[in-house]
């Protein structure tokens, strides 16, 4: 019984088991590579600043999302604009995606398997 109480905790943390939702979209590191390559688009890296700065994708802007500036750095982008987000594995930037959703963004791109895959 015990077991089951901690694994539904940590599928509502987590989103283990849950389908994305509409707002954000999967994309796999050659979709991501020609949606923001050479475009003006709002890119954030979601890892800390000592992980950005040890190497980022160009162009992205660094939102820790352990921050307590997450939601206020956030804040100021725009929530009707395509957004763009990775880390490390892919495990933050969809803890961060279901976060931006339930903060207004509308249209979420997260890249799968994170910088490492990319």
């Amino acid at each position: 019984m015990k077991y089951v109480i901690i694994m539904s905790f940590l599928s509502s943390i987590f989103g283990i088991g849950n389908s994305q939702s509409n707002a954000v979209h999967l994309l796999s590191p050659i979709e991501f590579k020609e949606q923001v390559e050479g475009k003006k688009v709002q890119l954030v890296d979601v890892r800390t600043p000592a992980e950005y700065k040890s190497g980022h994708i160009k162009g992205a802007k660094n939102i820790d999302f352990f921050s307590g500036k997450f939601n206020i750095e956030f804040n100021k982008l725009n929530k009707e604009k395509p957004l763009y987000l990775y880390c490390r594995s892919g495990s933050r930037s969809r803890q961060a995606s279901k976060k931006l959703e339930a903060m207004g963004f509308t249209e979420i791109y997260d890249l799968k398997g994170g910088i490492l895959r990319y």
